[in-house]
C-alpha cells in the first residue's frame, strides 16, 4: 500500500508500509538502540533520530493526507519503543500534534506547516494531560482565557509539557471564562514556544530524561485565527479522543516487546530454573499478539465515534499498560543480577513501564473513563 502528500498538484513523497517499517527498524537497531541509555538518564533529547523517523514517514503515515495508516503508526512507534521508551512516547506526542493540526481544518496549520511536522523538520509536542484529566472531572483546567479584540488572553501554568523547547510548540486547551468567573467553554489552540512564554526546568525524573519536559507559564499570551484548533474545544477533543489514546499502544507494545525481548535473551543460560517463574516469554508474547492483532482492528476506524468504540480502546490502552508492566518486571527476574544493573536494559524498562502506566490517561484514569461509560449505557 502507497500513500502519497499531495501539495496542490504535485505527489512531494510517497511512503510504502514495507519502506517504513524497514527504514524504523534499521533506526531502532542502530543508533536508537545505541542511544537508548543516554536518552533514559542522561537527559538527551534525541531530535536527530525523530528527525531521521520522520524523514523515514513514521511520523506522518497516520495523517489523512498520508492515507490514515494508524496501523502502520502504531507498528512504528512499537518498533521503536521496543528499543527506547522515551523515543516511543516522542513519536506520540508528535503524532497528536500532528493530528490536531490536520483535523482543525485550520489552513494556517496545515500546508507547509503540517508537512514540515510530518516529515520531522520541525517538532511539536502535546499540552493537553492536565486538560484531558480536566474534561474527565478529575482536576481543574489550568490554563485560563479571556476573550479579546480578535481572539483571546491566555494565562495559567502547567506543570511538565513534553516534546517543547525554545522555537517549538504543542497543542493545549484553555478554559474561557465569563467576567462572573463563570466557564463558558474551552478553546484549543497551537501554543508556540517562542519568548512570550516562560519555560521552566521540572524536577529530576527517575526516567525518560530525555523527552525535553518541562513546565510551561503564560501570562497574557494572545490566541488568535492563526493559532486556532478549535473553538470550543470539546466536540473537536470528543471526536479525535479514541486516536489520541489508540496511538498511545504502540508505545505500550513496544516496551513490552522489550522486556520480553530481554528474558528470552537469557533463556540459553537461565531457562532450566526461569522455568519456575510466573509470566514467561512464550505467554507474554502471546498476550501481545492478541493486543496487536486488536489494535490494527481498532486502527481501520480511528475516528469511530460510539461509546462502544471507546470503550474497546480504553481497555486496549489499560491492558497494554498492565502487559508493560508485567513484562518489564518479568525480564528483571529472569535476568536476575543482570539485570539489577543500572546500565541493563530491564532496569530501563522497568521506568519506561510505569511511565506507560501513568501517563495520561493513567491506568487509573482509564479504568474511570470506562466505569463512567459503562455507567451511562447501563444505568443501575
Amino acid at each position: 500500500m502507497e500513500s502519497a502528500l499531495i501539495s496542490g498538484d504535485a505527489c512531494v513523497d510517497s511512503w510504502s508500509d514495507e519502506e517504513v517499517m524497514a527504514r524504523v527498524g534499521d533506526i531502532a537497531r542502530g543508533p536508537l538502540a545505541v542511544a537508548a541509555t543516554r536518552i533514559d538518564a542522561q537527559g538527551h533529547y534525541p531530535l536527530d533520530i525523530m528527525a531521521a523517523l520522520g524523514e523515514a514517514g513514521a511520523l506522518g503515515v497516520h495523517l489523512d493526507s498520508h492515507g490514515a495508516r494508524f496501523g502502520l503508526s502504531i507498528d512504528a512507534m512499537q518498533e521503536a519503543s521496543r528499543a527506547c521508551g522515551a523515543t516511543g512516547f516522542l513519536m506520540w506526542a508528535h503524532d497528536v500534534c500532528g493530528l490536531y493540526m490536520e483535523q482543525s481544518r485550520n489552513p494556517l496549520l496545515g500546508g507547509e506547516r503540517l508537512d514540515a511536522h510530518a516529515h520531522g523538520r520541525s517538532f511539536g509536542g502535546t499540552a493537553l494531560s492536565n486538560p484531558m484529566k480536566a474534561l474527565a472531572g478529575i482536576e481543574p483546567m489550568m490554563l485560563r482565557a479571556a476573550p479579546t479584540a480578535g481572539g483571546y488572553l491566555i494565562n495559567g501554568t502547567l506543570p511538565w509539557v513534553s516534546h517543547i523547547k525554545r522555537g517549538q510548540y504543542c497543542g493545549a486547551i484553555a478554559a474561557v471564562h465569563r467576567n462572573d468567573g463563570s466557564v463558558s467553554h474551552e478553546v484549543m489552540f497551537m501554543l508556540d514556544c517562542d519568548e512570550r512564554v516562560e519555560l521552566r526546568h521540572c524536577p529530576v525524573f527517575s526516567g525518560m530524561e530525555g523527552t525535553s519536559t518541562w513546565g510551561i507559564r503564560l501570562t497574557d499570551y494572545f490566541v488568535g485565527e492563526a493559532s486556532m484548533i478549535a473553538d470550543p474545544a470539546r466536540p473537536f477533543i470528543a471526536r479525535i479522543k479514541p486516536a489520541f489514546i489508540l496511538l498511545q499502544v504502540g508505545m505500550a507494545l513496544g516496551v513490552a516487546q522489550g522486556g520480553i525481548d530481554s528474558s528470552l535473551e537469557v533463556e540459553p543460560m537461565l531457562g532450566h530454573v526461569n522455568r519456575f517463574l510466573h509470566d514467561r516469554p512464550g505467554e507474554l508474547g502471546a498476550e501481545l499478539e492478541d493486543a496487536a492483532h486488536q489494535a490494527k482492528q481498532l486502527a481501520q476506524t480511528p475516528y469511530d465515534g460510539s461509546t462502544d468504540y471507546l470503550l474497546e480502546v480504553l481497555d486496549l490502552r489499560a491492558r497494554g499498560a498492565e502487559l508493560a508492566l508485567r513484562s518489564a518486571q518479568a525480564s528483571l527476574l529472569h535476568q536476575g543480577a543482570r539485570g539489577y544493573l543500572m546500565s541493563a536494559a530491564p532496569q530501563r524498562r522497568i521506568r519506561e513501564s510505569h511511565f506507560v502506566a501513568i501517563v495520561t490517561p493513567a491506568i487509573k484514569h482509564l479504568r474511570w473513563e470506562m466505569a463512567r461509560l459503562c455507567a451511562e449505557e447501563f444505568p443501575a
